[in-house]
């Protein structure tokens, strides 16, 4: 008996089981037609968590911006750091994220 992923949650298995434990999806009568379609929809789903990543991280650059700006922050203020840390961690988010979307489609 060996352990292998399923195709569906790449999650550890028996090559046994006629079902994934974990997502119920019947690995027994699995063909190559079906097994793409999971690849694909698990790709887009990937993708989908990604773009919400980046726009997550956009909000986190645009709102620490606008409130340094809008709030004129004085330096040393907690106002100051908290905007200016903001706009760096999501301008660097926003970065590694689309990154990771590029590799992503890369990888297809």
């Amino acid at each position: 008996m060996a352990v292998i992923n399923c195709p569906s949650c790449k999650k550890k298995i028996s090559d046994k089981a006629k079902n994934c434990t974990h997502c119920s999806i019947e690995i027994a009568g699995i063909d190559q037609a079906k097994l793409t379609l999971i690849k694909q929809t698990n790709a887009i789903k990937q993708q989908q968590n990604l773009m919400t990543h980046s726009f997550i991280a956009m909000l986190l650059f645009c709102g620490g911006f606008l409130f340094f700006y809008l709030k004129d922050a004085q330096p040393g203020t907690i106002e100051y750091i908290g905007s200016i840390a903001s706009t760096v961690l999501g301008f660097i988010l926003y970065l590694v994220t689309r990154v990771r979307l590029l590799l992503l489609k890369r990888s297809k």
